[in-house]
């Protein structure tokens, strides 16, 4: 009995962590889509990501601890405000002004949760003073496009679940 126990209790923990970790997964690879696309200095599609972004913050993320949805409710509204203003404005500019809070508050976000399933680094430009989250250790600079691919180092590595 105990032993069937135990064993539902672990299934349930891996479902509730499968859970947490795909709906995490979702804002972050929506995040990682506005990054690409202002590598690309794309606006139109900047804002299409930025919309895709909006959504999966808008989706609840179940299962969280509450230590963990403290942290979320606390980026939450911030992430959003930024997908929004991304989304709605094509100016490349403009967007990649919100980018630079949208960054911060993702990192603070995703290092307080921990609950990531890959690695993603932390990377930082200094002719901008400001920091971005890729999923691969090479520098795509979503601040200055092809005028400095490659300008920045990686400050931080997230390591996945």
């Amino acid at each position: 009995m105990k032993k069937a126990f135990l064993s539902m209790l672990i299934v349930l923990s891996i479902i509730v962590a499968k859970a947490q970790n795909t709906g995490i997964d979702k804002i972050t690879s929506s995040y990682m889509g506005v990054k690409n696309a202002l590598v690309g200095s794309n606006a139109p599609l900047v804002k299409t990501r930025s919309a895709e972004l909006l959504a999966a913050l808008s989706a609840p993320v179940k299962g969280l601890q509450p230590g963990q949805q403290k942290l979320m409710t606390t980026y939450l509204q911030k992430l959003k405000f930024d997908s929004r203003h991304m989304s709605e404005n094509g100016a490349l500019d403009h967007q990649r002004e919100h980018f630079e809070n949208l960054s911060k508050n993702m990192y603070a976000l995703l290092s307080g949760l921990k609950l990531n399933s890959t690695t993603i680094y932390q990377q930082y430009c200094p002719m901008k003073k400001a920091a971005w989250l890729s999923e691969t250790e090479e520098i795509r600079n979503p601040y200055y496009g092809d005028d400095m691919l490659e300008c920045g180092k990686v400050t931080a590595t997230l390591k996945g679940q």
